[in-house]
């Protein structure tokens, strides 16, 4: 994808998801839940950032077209390998 947003935001997911994942393997996570808890929140906004993104950007629409394209011409040549 070209869109600056959608790079930023998916960065933004992938640091608070780290986070979760180190607040969940914590020593104190044993003591107290709630920063994991709080930190499992984070995450689900910024997921939730970047799907609302994607859901409107130009960008998103055009890198998911030309996956699913792509998986469709791949599906397509496999059941025709498969009638050959």
């Amino acid at each position: 994808m070209d869109c600056l947003i959608c790079k930023e935001l998916e960065r933004v997911f992938q640091c608070r998801r780290s986070e979760y994942i180190e607040a969940r393997s914590a020593a104190y996570y044993q003591i107290t839940t709630e920063f994991a808890a709080h930190k499992n929140v984070d995450k689900e906004r910024a997921k939730s950032d970047l799907e609302e993104h994607q859901l409107v950007c130009v960008s998103a629409a055009k890198w998911r077209q030309s996956v699913l394209g792509s998986l469709d011409r791949e599906c397509h040549a496999a059941r025709l390998a498969q009638a050959g």
